[in-house]
């Protein structure tokens, strides 16, 4: 499975947006447009970033009766992203409506994968304020068994559970995986993150990363070391 370094373009408007991959003269990076962006600008922000050449990560995180998720990826799948998501804990059956939404009429679509815990959440505040007994390794491991069960290609979860999905779910399995932060950078507000050399070791398939790119003051030189520790290049 090829894996790639995913810029989180977590911009509120697209002027920041393009002024920021204008930067990049050279390789076109693979982007993730969230919701501060998308609800900022819709889906022409989608359609301005693909027609320049980049690979194109919603991150929307669905999240509903599955109805709704359906009819709302039926509308997603015209945008030609190559990847979003929804949350996991939306249940099994919401999982498969939005594969059943997403599924174009020629039997294509983007990549899908769900969420499973945030890499702001910590295991005692799971526990605490969503009443989840069971461990977060139990639940992200659960979590991205739905997923595989309701046909998703892989899960969101932080590099330190790559693993443990992987061994859950299979190699082929997808992991992409934020909470990355640079050896000599802050945590922000992270709580389970780890650097782009240790997210390759431990089986991450795509690191997503936000602030230490988006917030240097050599954007692009932080991509390439990125793209050095993640990528081995």
């Amino acid at each position: 499975m090829a894996k790639d370094v995913i810029i989180a373009c977590d911009f509120s408007s697209k002027e920041q947006t393009l002024a920021f991959l204008d930067r990049f003269t050279g390789r076109k990076p693979f982007v993730k447009i969230g919701m501060e962006l998308y609800y900022a600008e819709g889906p022409e922000i989608v359609r301005e970033i693909k027609k320049r050449g980049h690979r194109i990560f919603l991150d929307l995180k669905l999240h509903d009766i599955p109805n709704t998720v359906r009819k709302t990826m039926q509308v997603l799948s015209r945008l030609d992203v190559d990847m979003t998501n929804v949350h996991a804990a939306g249940t099994v059956d919401m999982m498969r409506a939005a594969v059943e939404g997403l599924t174009r009429e020629d039997g294509t679509r983007p990549l899908l994968i769900a969420v499973t815990q945030l890499t702001s959440t910590s295991e005692e505040r799971m526990q605490r304020e969503l009443l989840i007994g069971a461990s977060i390794e139990a639940t992200i491991a659960k979590y991205a068994e739905n997923a595989k069960e309701a046909g998703l290609d892989g899960v969101v979860c932080s590099p330190l559970e790559a693993q443990l999905v992987k061994t859950a779910c299979g190699a082929e399995f997808m992991t992409v995986t934020p909470g990355i932060r640079f050896a000599d950078a802050s945590k922000d507000d992270q709580v389970r993150i780890t650097t782009p050399a240790r997210a390759r070791e431990i089986g991450s398939d795509y690191i997503v990363v936000g602030r230490p790119v988006t917030a240097a003051d050599n954007p692009v030189a932080a991509y390439e070391r990125c793209c050095k520790e993640f990528l081995n290049e």
